[in-house]
């Protein structure tokens, strides 16, 4: 098969509505993506959410990653199926590891029953006092290393339950002030830093995790320009794949992002991407936006041989990955209402357990804080 063809392989694409038409029909059929993903606008019910992945589905012929956003708290696109999940950082105020891992089996089991195979999460950004107002509760610590203690026990705990997790924001926004939805953060620390820290649950869990997202954030004391990593070679091929050794897939940050259409319209941000070494497109929402890059990406690699290659490259490894992820990317049967019922019984004794062992590790703590206090010698 030509390349050309082969170009949907590199995108994974949102769109508007709870069900199959016509025009969604023809849009997939004729772009033939590498997955999909949906957003609450998507889902309303559990079976309605099921049939439409399996429509998308239908219209592909090669296995789909279908995905979702679901860290609980904030981000939380199943509120409304099966009731609210607690966030990363409520389950990492237990201080129990094997909360963690229940946190991403809960949260698979749920993807799980509604047709998802791969969740973006967990978060690895560092929560630095920078991001706090941006991060708040998505981000668990400011020590990397218990920030890899979270993510390796919530990637084992979607991997329990045949979901695909995702490392995310590489490499860490967790010095940036702003919200790359809307601007570009500008993050001026030196990749020595950044390798001690925000680079460090990335270089530990690099075995654990089957695809890693790229920042829309900007670098200059690494890259020496403001190019977000998301389209910088530094990052994506010199540090993530060489220096780091990470191999599996790469996967941008959505493209519709303000952070990233400062630097480059969508198009031209989808070629860069591919170019610098990404695999995976993500165009989260607008119809235009998804075409525009598709276009790009052809037209590109009609007139420049080198670019060619380059996509080849990544096709192959998403469909070498497919092929190795078979078992997790197969079809899920209709869950029943008592199924729905049952998980989300299981959702909220989680919730309850996580809410009552912060409780008591706070209680614990401030005691211990009172125990000090009371040594320490009056003056």
């Amino acid at each position: 098969m030509k390349i050309e063809n082969q170009i949907g392989q590199l995108l994974i694409v949102g769109f508007d509505g709870t069900k199959m038409t016509p025009h969604l029909t023809s849009l997939l059929t004729r772009l033939q993506p590498a997955g999909v993903i949906l957003f609450a606008r998507n889902i309303k019910t559990a079976d309605q959410t099921w049939q439409l992945l399996r429509d998308c589905q239908k219209c592909v012929s090669t296995p789909l990653f279908t995905c979702v956003d679901l860290e609980g708290g904030r981000v939380d696109r199943f509120r409304d199926v099966f009731g609210p999940a607690p966030s990363a950082a409520e389950v990492f105020a237990t201080g129990d590891r094997k909360l963690f891992r229940k946190h991403g089996q809960v949260i698979a089991e749920n993807c799980r029953a509604l047709g998802f195979n791969i969740d973006f999460a967990p978060v690895l950004d560092l929560a630095f006092q920078a991001s706090r107002k941006v991060m708040s509760s998505r981000s668990v610590s400011a020590n990397p290393r218990e920030t890899v203690a979270y993510a390796r026990e919530f990637l084992a705990g979607l991997r329990a339950s045949s979901v695909l997790g995702c490392g995310k924001h590489f490499p860490g926004l967790g010095e940036g002030t702003l919200d790359s939805h809307h601007e570009l953060p500008v993050i001026k620390k030196p990749l020595e830093k950044l390798w001690a820290e925000d680079l460090l649950p990335y270089r530990m869990l690099r075995a654990q995790m089957p695809l890693v997202m790229a920042s829309h954030a900007a670098y200059p004391l690494v890259t020496k320009d403001k190019t977000p990593a998301s389209l910088s070679r530094v990052w994506i091929t010199d540090i993530l794949r060489k220096r780091i050794g990470y191999r599996n897939l790469i996967v941008s940050d959505d493209l519709e992002m303000g952070g990233v259409l400062s630097a480059a319209p969508v198009g031209n941000a989808a070629v860069e991407f591919v170019r610098a070494g990404g695999d995976l497109c993500l165009i989260c929402h607008r119809e235009d936006y998804i075409a525009d890059a598709y276009d790009e990406l052809v037209e590109t690699i009609e007139r420049d041989p080198q670019f060619a290659k380059r996509v080849a490259e990544s096709v192959r490894r998403v469909l070498a990955f497919k092929k190795q992820s078979a078992k997790t990317l197969r079809k899920t049967k209709l869950p029943s209402a008592a199924t729905i019922v049952k998980l989300s019984r299981k959702l909220w004794e989680f919730s309850e357990q996580v809410r009552l062992e912060a409780l008591v590790r706070a209680e614990e703590d401030q005691t211990e804080d009172d125990r000090e206090k009371s040594r320490r010698p009056r003056t």
